[in-house]
């Protein structure tokens, strides 16, 4: 056996690596036990208690749901789900937009013309193209109405439409670094130049009058107080679908990110994120679900024309979210039925008085609850909570 040699250097066994563990923080529930049992009231009342209340209870019961209360609840979900699309971009990511009114509009001009095919040879011209069209002495129908004729080709159209229009336009902004107010005031001018080119005759759009006089959907005439009310149920569902889809996309890494890009973009950007296609795709969801409120919109409200591009009603979207509190989901929409609530009543009661409610509404909100209702009621919360523990120390003490 040889002995050692004492020149060679010997060196110690490998001590095998030990990495330490890193827990990850685990993934939010989706809803609490309390938003569980709120989301299943709400699933009740839209599938359950508004059908029986208005197609089952006799219209001179207090409790009838009349016909145009459905209308009305109907209209101001398909707002709701713009607020919460406005709450994706802007609450949760911080780019304001100004031009949601383009989305919400496209989705409705889409459902539109099929709502204008179905008509059929019922108009008042009797003919197979709508009745504006034989006015304006068209032959055949535009190109960009072969597909009008179909109810898939109009769903699938009413998302990728204004998706196409929103990727288009936000690739080229926000690769161009565009944010803050400059961005907001692009979007408006989008929309303004959307809404200029609908109202041209020549465009196939209807002008300024734009599409009614709706008679059917799938064959079934909407003015029926059941097809009435199934599209009230639809919009309910959608906007319980899409605020379960928020709270989703929120909770997940990729919500994390969309919130860290709007509280720091340029540290996003130094710990190895690209900004631009988070940025982009959340951009791109919001203008769908704005197309998903505008196709349900219109068969319920009977008609689409370029005055809901105005640069009016896509404030009006940014004042649901701030009036609601940003940020939260819920906040927009209960802010959405709180602004157009007070609308509708206004409107009957004092409607020269409508708009200064609003401004001064919108401008209480920004100075005195910037976390708007969601945040009056937290704050509330809180109170009461240390008011209950100051009392609890209190006690023993005494």
């Amino acid at each position: 056996m040889s002995a050692p040699n004492p020149s060679k250097p010997t060196f110690p066994a490998a001590m095998p690596s030990i990495t330490p563990a890193v827990a990850l923080p685990a993934r939010p529930a989706l809803l609490s036990r309390a938003g569980w049992t709120v989301f299943t009231v709400a699933l009740l009342l839209v599938c359950a208690l508004a059908p029986v209340l208005n197609l089952w209870v006799p219209e001179g019961s207090v409790f009838h749901l009349s016909d145009y209360g459905v209308a009305l609840l109907g209209k101001i979900m398909c707002f709701a789900i713009c607020a919460l699309a406005m709450d994706l971009i802007w609450g949760y990511t911080g780019i304001l937009s100004l031009g949601h009114g383009l989305f919400f509009a496209l989705g409705g001009y889409v459902m539109g013309m099929y709502l204008m095919r179905q008509i059929g040879r019922d108009g008042n011209y009797q003919s197979d193209l709508p009745d504006f069209m034989v006015f304006l002495d068209w032959k055949e129908l535009p190109w960009h109405w072969a597909l009008s004729d179909s109810f898939v080709a109009t769903v699938l159209l009413v998302f990728l439409v204004p998706g196409a229009l929103a990727g288009v336009f936000g690739y080229f902004a926000f690769r161009s670094r565009i944010k803050g107010v400059y961005f907001s005031i692009i979007t408006q001018a989008m929309t303004y130049a959307a809404m200029l080119l609908f109202f041209r005759n020549e465009t196939g759009m209807g002008g300024n009058n734009g599409f009614t006089d709706f008679k059917r959907i799938l064959g079934i005439s909407i003015a029926t107080p059941s097809m009435r009310m199934v599209l009230f149920v639809l919009t309910g569902l959608a906007l319980l679908g899409c605020y379960l889809f928020g709270r989703w996309l929120v909770a997940s890494k990729y919500g994390r990110v969309l919130q860290a890009i709007r509280d720091a973009e340029s540290r996003v950007m130094f710990s190895g994120y690209n900004p631009l296609p988070y940025k982009l795709s959340i951009w791109v969801i919001s203008a769908m679900m704005c197309g998903l409120a505008g196709a349900l919109y219109v068969p319920q409200v009977g008609i689409i024309n370029p005055s809901e591009m105005s640069a009016a009603n896509s404030i009006e979207m940014a004042v649901w979210a701030a009036v609601g509190g940003r940020a939260t989901l819920v906040g927009p929409i209960a802010g959405a039925f709180i602004v157009n609530g007070a609308k509708s009543w206004l409107t009957v009661t004092a409607p020269e008085y409508w708009l200064y409610f609003l401004g001064a509404l919108f401008i209480a909100v920004t100075l005195f609850l910037p976390q708007g209702v969601v945040g009056l009621v937290k704050k509330l919360k809180k109170g009461k909570v240390a008011t209950g523990e100051a009392a609890a120390q209190k006690g023993p003490q005494a």
